[in-house]
């Protein structure tokens, strides 16, 4: 997944350097009446909101307001209680976004999210992925070298994905670009294919075969060369989302007015003249811009009306990028009966691939010592399954799997037991986004241009980190910033010598194929040509 610095895109257009400050779009009487009144309406109080209302506050536009479903800010940053500690005290366990990833190195680049962790002291612990132990049906089972393996095709796939994006080039699968690199699992080896899931679907939640190559490999250099490899695992008993409460609290005051939660927006009304929002309890807002900060999963699911439509080449980057699912599985026990020295435990099922493969340990020093805790990850279709099917059938299949893993062991049930259901949470509907095979920035560019005076911000939108809670950061910023400075007539011409353009985002009304028309010849095998020259009328 994925930070760069912020491109301005063109030229403010004439509608775009209005005075709007404190102005408010013309409504019917009806409405004028009983819509609360903004300058920047905020959808969504995650990452990306309240960075863009960090943003904007930091600009001195303080008329604004956030409208969050929830009961609370932190979006996709969200935890739980779960299981109890030696005191009867239950421990918090991260449904969502769990890790700070790519740290940043000493005198470089810092990644946000890690500068935010350390001011308000977020307790983490350094996730070491080298710490891993292998298993298949018949226990432990040393497939280590396979690592190795895929490690060593991944370096010169990546190259390959470097030399595509600089030149230009067509991409490919990730699976294509692997198994050119040499990295080929054969369908029946169980134990590569294991690899294969952990290494790859595990941070993408898509297998290879649904992931760009291209933007694959770039959203991982960009986090871990940019910033660093370094990751770390919250553990923080006040949750991950501390640091977005934090971020809010420099601006906003307890109780504040302009914070609106449990807010379920309906209808979105936008024009080159403001935004009208309406919610479920009938309630409206109207402002001068809005900010659409929903995850790629609402989008997909049609869970908010736009009207007018939202425009095609819109709809088509939204259909276009996929939204992952990825859950953790959690389990207590009253005992840790797996080895307490070993970090991950990665599973070969002997049929079917991403079947419960990877366990992880909070029972160990400098992370929950003495929770005998552990948790399963599944992505994607397994994760859907398990979304279909009871607790107590899900919780059937892991023990099944935990008692192949160590057949020595009596295994007891789990005294807790707990997942979310990503894909049915209708205020996400999946995890984070993925850039499939063989889509251009151009069409990522679509996906985050603004559509009047309604723009969009998310990790969804980042073109360099995408999937990651630091590009939901960035994003939402550059939203704040760009309206604040077009509100504030700070906008300069692209040929300027100032610092900073802004203005609409650049979108394009047709994407064209990479293929032009005249090569469609039966010289290149395309023997139905004629029928097209016969037929042109």
């Amino acid at each position: 997944m994925l930070c760069k610095h912020f491109s301005f895109v063109a030229a403010v257009a004439s509608w775009a350097i209005q005075p709007v400050v404190g102005y408010v779009p013309h409504q019917p009487r009806d409405q004028e009446a009983t819509c609360k009144k903004t300058t920047v309406a905020i959808l969504g109080g995650g990452m990306a909101g309240i960075s863009a209302a960090q943003a904007l506050s930091n600009a001195s536009v303080h008329d604004f307001t956030i409208l969050e479903y929830r009961d609370n800010i932190g979006g996709r940053a969200w935890h739980k209680p779960f299981g109890k500690d030696a005191n009867g005290k239950p421990y918090t366990i991260e449904m969502g976004a769990n890790w700070v990833q790519g740290l940043g190195n000493p005198g470089g680049p810092q990644n946000p999210i890690w500068t935010l962790a350390q001011k308000y002291h977020l307790k983490t612990h350094y996730s070491n992925y080298d710490n891993v132990s292998t298993y298949n049906k018949n226990g432990h089972s040393d497939y280590s070298h396979l690592l190795d393996d895929y490690d060593e095709a991944y370096d010169i796939a990546n190259k390959k994905a470097g030399e595509i994006l600089r030149k230009n080039l067509q991409d490919q699968t990730a699976q294509t670009g692997l198994a050119l690199a040499g990295w080929n699992p054969k369908k029946h080896d169980m134990e590569a294919q294991a690899v294969d899931w952990w290494k790859w679907d595990f941070e993408d939640s898509f297998t290879s075969l649904e992931s760009s190559l291209v933007y694959g490999c770039a959203g991982d250099n960009l986090t871990s060369n940019f910033f660093s490899d370094h990751d770390n695992f919250v553990i923080d008993p006040r949750g991950f989302n501390t640091i977005i409460k934090g971020m809010a609290s420099t601006f906003l005051r307890k109780n504040d007015p302009r914070l609106h939660v449990n807010t379920q927006i309906t209808d979105i009304s936008y024009s080159k003249d403001g935004v009208t929002i309406h919610s479920k309890d009938g309630s409206c807002v109207t402002a001068a811009y809005a900010i659409c900060t929903f995850s790629l999963g609402v989008l997909q699911n049609d869970a908010v009306k736009f009207t007018p439509d939202l425009p095609e080449w819109k709809k088509t980057a939204i259909r276009k990028f996929t939204m992952g699912t990825y859950t953790k599985i959690f389990m207590q026990f009253n005992e840790t009966f797996w080895p307490t020295d070993t970090q991950y435990f990665l599973y070969a099922d002997p049929t079917t691939r991403g079947w419960y493969p990877l366990f992880q340990s909070l029972s160990m020093p400098a992370f929950l010592p003495g929770s005998n805790i552990l948790f399963v990850t599944v992505t994607n279709e397994m994760a859907w399954r398990a979304e279909r099917q009871s607790d107590e059938q899900t919780k059937k299949e892991v023990m099944e799997v935990l008692r192949k893993m160590f057949p020595d062991k009596k295994i007891p049930e789990p005294t807790a037991f707990m997942y979310p259901r990503w894909s049915t949470e209708p205020w996400s509907y999946g995890s984070y986004s993925n850039w499939p095979p063989s889509t251009t920035l151009e069409m990522h560019e679509n996906l985050r241009a603004n559509t009047d005076r309604l723009w969009f911000a998310g990790e969804a939108t980042s073109p360099t980190f995408f999937g990651f809670l630091h590009g939901a950061w960035f994003e939402g910023r550059d939203a704040g910033r760009q309206i604040s400075a077009i509100m504030q007539k700070r906008c300069v011409n692209a040929n300027s010598s100032m610092l900073r353009e802004c203005g609409p985002r650049k979108h394009y009304e047709t994407l064209h194929g990479t293929s032009p028309f005249a090569d469609y010849t039966a010289v290149n095998g395309w023997t139905v040509s004629s029928f097209y020259d016969n037929n042109s009328d």
